[in-house]
């Protein structure tokens, strides 16, 4: 039997810096429902500005960021530009598809890696 993975940790690029200044950079973001597509149609900052749709839906979303206790819109608002895009992509692929699951053939050895959304790949020493 197989097992549905609805959750995918993340790395963000630069990181949510905090009220004391502490950057937040791990973290982890379930699948969506349709609730979480649905609910924030229903809001006032949405039906002023549709732009702020993915903020409401990432911020139903990401289950943990750093040591913050709460993920809410004023954490998504605060993000830099940088990590919103991050987010958004990330959303994407892990809920639609668009970034699935794959492999990469390392260059020294041939050997298969399976990556994930959001897994950042960095260059090993020789």
């Amino acid at each position: 039997m197989t097992m549905l993975q609805t959750e995918y940790e993340f790395t963000l690029p630069k990181g949510y810096v905090d009220q004391e200044g502490t950057v937040h950079r791990q973290g982890a973001m379930r699948l969506a429902t349709a609730m979480d597509e649905i609910v924030p149609l229903r809001d006032a900052r949405v039906k002023n500005n549709e732009a702020y749709l993915s903020i409401i839906i990432l911020s139903r979303v990401i289950t943990r960021l750093g040591s913050l206790r709460e993920v809410n819109t004023g954490v998504v608002e605060r993000m830099f530009t940088a990590d919103l895009a991050f987010l958004q992509e990330f959303y994407s692929s892990i809920n639609d598809g668009s970034g699935s699951l794959g492999q990469i053939a390392c260059p020294g050895c041939q050997a298969r890696i399976e990556v994930r959304p959001g897994e950042l790949l960095a260059p090993v020493a020789a």
